[in-house]
């Protein structure tokens, strides 16, 4: 983080750039009172997104504004960057793009870079557009800041202040630091999503109607942009081609490990579930080992909300919850995860209020 500096004014804003993220970020900012300017190629998606409450297309004095905001695809960054920098010469200028050093090395020789910094909210949808903005898009979510070397102090905690009226969770990371980081947890897991799914393409319609939750929870990010996400990948391929590398090593193992007349994949499964439990539980805590039990649920309007009534009567927090649906039937299973001395308790208040429950998995 930076040193600590007074709350540096936010207002007024230009945000260039109306699809998801940018007419969110107007959205919150306008709830909180500060004067935004929208701006977008599209002229629809900026109309749109002012009739969302992103804020006005009043043209703002440059000299006055104090942040701008682009939240433009990943190649043109840079490009308008560097023109914010040159037309607002009083504003520090961050971009919300998913990749940050190739960008910072387009703009390194730019005689104002000190009014720049990076950030990167994880936040997100599988919809896209301003259609599908919500000033909430970013409450609890982790924002990272990216300063590099010549940032002022002031135009970090500028970039910080966004982040925070955003009610968002800040982190500091060097622009390097945090494409790896990112290339790691977010965009390698595409790429192998992409690759599954693609499989699937190539699948009988008779194979696919054994498809169950598993295939589904693997495949469900491969249904992003495709041309959002081929300008990202692009960006991080320096972090990229190692870890893939990395990952095909890995293949080559488990495939090896097949072929042997007694086949012995137990270490790469263990190591995997050691993985998935190093991630972050709920609000970003050590992961707890949450019991389960599974709920069939008819496929009817209002079979959510009594079914969570009685959740509620039984006094039960739910941790998380999960909806598996029966390819066969009008019916789904929901899987609702609660601490384990709370399980036995759901579980009897469940079955006395007449639901059918069951700690086993449906078919996978």
């Amino acid at each position: 983080m930076s040193p600590e500096l007074p709350a540096p004014p936010l207002g007024p804003v230009v945000l260039i750039g109306a699809g998801l993220i940018g007419t969110s970020i107007g959205q919150a900012l306008t709830a909180a009172g500060v004067q935004v300017e929208v701006r977008d190629a599209n002229p629809s998606h900026a109309r749109v997104a002012v009739g969302r409450g992103a804020g006005t297309q009043t043209p703002v004095d440059p000299a006055e504004v104090a942040l701008v905001v682009v939240a433009v695809p990943p190649r043109a960054i840079a490009a308008v960057v560097d023109e914010a920098l040159d037309v607002y010469r009083n504003a520090v200028v961050t971009d919300v793009g998913s990749v940050k050093e190739p960008q910072l090395r387009e703009l390194i020789d730019h005689r104002s870079l000190s009014r720049y910094v990076g950030s990167h909210p994880m936040a997100g949808s599988h919809l896209a557009g301003p259609l599908a903005a919500s000033a909430d898009l970013f409450s609890e979510r982790t924002w990272v800041i990216t300063p590099h070397e010549d940032s002022a102090p002031e135009a970090i905690a500028t970039v910080e202040a966004l982040a925070r009226l955003c009610d968002a969770r800040l982190i500091t990371m060097a622009p390097a630091d945090h494409d790896r980081a990112v290339g790691r947890v977010s965009h390698l897991p595409h790429l192998v999503s992409v690759l599954m799914a693609g499989q699937l393409a190539q699948m009988s319609p008779d194979d696919l109607a054994l498809a169950g939750q598993g295939v589904r929870d693997v495949t469900r990010i491969a249904g992003g942009d495709p041309g959002l996400w081929e300008q990202i990948v692009s960006a991080n391929a320096r972090v990229l081609v190692p870890e893939l590398q990395a990952l095909a090593d890995r293949l080559s193992e488990l495939t090896q490990r097949l072929e042997r007349t007694e086949p012995d994949v137990r270490p790469l499964l263990a190591q995997a579930n050691a993985g998935v439990r190093k991630l972050p539980g709920k609000h970003g805590a050590s992961a707890v080992d949450y019991a389960s039990i599974v709920i069939e649920i008819p496929d009817a309007p209002g079979s959510l909300a009594r079914l969570f009534g009685d959740v509620d009567a039984a006094g039960v927090n739910v941790e998380d919850v999960a909806i598996e649906h029966d390819p066969m039937r009008l019916v789904g299973h929901l899987r609702i995860y609660v601490h384990p001395d709370r399980e036995q308790a759901l579980t009897r208040a469940m079955t006395d209020a007449g639901w059918r429950v069951s700690t086993a998995a449906p078919p996978l």
